[in-house]
């Protein structure tokens, strides 16, 4: 991995605490926004009267499909421009977004507002990649991807826990609200914080077309079982965590705040344990030369898909609970590390396109159809007349799973060592 050509654009100490701490804080409230309306679906539902299908669609086709447009171009404006002005600007568009979507009074509209969140959303995580690319030295970015990637699971925990609250509380439209003032602050403080990124060298920042450098990297052999993989996992992830919260709540009689604060800070705990080690093991299996770059995470991918399979059927809430935490876990672990080999295969300058392509495989299909498809088998065994119907639906949760870790296990296959990794376009 060739680092930036002047050392002196790397930050350190004090610096790079409070970088890292403003990135994985910006990581955290874009995971808050993204998911307050999985723990709000069922106020969301009531209030506005929508079915099971129009909630899969606003949680999972409104936000994916603009999300996905637009991070190739963001990415590339991240790698060629200023990954800092990126960043920022994303964050006020997701933020305002985020805060409008409270207002909404049908479908149409909160749809609308989901559209916009996922158009800042889109170049968030791209360009923090990139700021990481070029302020924290190579040894430390494996952990510098883990701290930033450890932003989801904390974002998932408030998301849940204080979400679920406020929707038994002062209702959902209170807390998008709440959500979108929170990232306003957050903008403030990444605007002080964040210093403005040297541009790379020409002989870094090849000149070549988008698309041609996107088609280049997305079809090299080293790259193409991770676009599987991180497409695999976009149909476990996001019906996963879109629909697990009405799931307890309705088949086991929990509450929105009981939910939230049990699958919350389980998922919270376990993200943040996941990022870190995944990170720390990206390093550690760069620095020891093992062949098998990413087998781990994919391991642990297959063990968790039958344990999931057992918690959708579980006969106490708690049970199922306690049954969804490998997959939790397993999930946290993947992300630091998928994303630390894929910018080892991609190069200097490029690191922000490789994670773009990475979002665009698991927040294209996965995201669009997976809770589509868990809507719609809800609601056609609910009109068979069958019970537990989300649990029925949620099947697609372990069964992706499975896919992806076959798939991240075959990519570890293809990408054995950083010499060969480095040498993949």
């Amino acid at each position: 991995m060739t680092a930036p050509s002047t050392p002196m654009d790397f930050v350190s100490g004090w610096r790079l605490a409070a970088l890292l701490g403003t990135l994985m804080l910006i990581s955290a409230i874009s995971q808050i926004d993204r998911i307050l309306p999985f723990i709000l679906a069922e106020a969301i539902k009531a209030d506005l009267g929508l079915s099971d299908t129009q909630i899969g669609l606003l949680t999972g086709a409104a936000f994916a499909v603009c999300y996905t447009l637009l991070s190739l171009p963001l990415a590339r404006l991240a790698d060629r421009g200023s990954p800092r002005l990126v960043l920022l600007g994303c964050l006020l568009v997701w933020s305002a977004m985020t805060a409008l979507g409270g207002f909404a009074a049908s479908f149409l509209l909160l749809a609308l507002t989901r559209f916009g969140v996922a158009f800042g959303e889109a170049g968030g995580m791209p360009a923090g990649h990139a700021l990481i690319a070029r302020q924290v030295r190579p040894e430390r970015r494996g952990l510098a991807l883990g701290l930033f990637s450890m932003g989801i699971p904390l974002g998932t925990m408030v998301g849940f826990a204080v979400g679920g609250a406020m929707a038994d509380t002062v209702g959902w439209r209170t807390a998008l609200i709440g959500a979108g003032a929170l990232g306003a602050i957050a903008f403030l403080l990444a605007w002080r914080i964040i210093r403005p990124t040297p541009a790379l060298p020409r002989a870094e920042a090849d000149r070549r077309p988008m698309l041609a450098d996107a088609l280049r990297l997305a079809t090299a052999p080293g790259f193409r079982g991770l676009i599987l993989a991180a497409l695999a996992i976009g149909f476990a992830s996001v019906p996963f965590y879109a629909f697990s919260a009405p799931f307890l709540i309705r088949t086991h009689g929990l509450s929105a705040g009981e939910v939230g604060l049990s699958f919350g800070l389980l998922q919270g705990g376990l993200g943040v344990v996941g990022a870190l080690l995944g990170g720390r093991g990206f390093d550690w299996t760069l620095r020891s030369g093992r062949r098998r770059l990413i087998d781990p995470p994919g391991w642990l991918l297959l063990i968790a898909a039958p344990i999931t399979a057992a918690a959708l059927f579980a006969p106490a809430g708690w049970m199922s609970i306690l049954l969804f935490m490998p997959t939790m876990f397993a999930f946290a672990l993947l992300l630091p590390w998928a994303f630390g080999v894929a910018h080892l295969v991609a190069g200097p300058g490029r690191q922000a396109l490789a994670t773009s392509l990475m979002l665009i495989a698991s927040g294209l299909l996965g995201p669009a159809l997976g809770p589509v498809l868990v809507g719609v088998i809800s609601d056609g065994a609910a009109a068979a007349g069958m019970t537990n119907t989300l649990g029925l639906g949620l099947l697609i949760v372990p069964i992706a799973s499975l896919l992806t870790g076959l798939a991240t296990l075959a990519a570890s296959r293809r990408i054995s060592a950083p010499s060969e990794a480095r040498a993949g376009l």
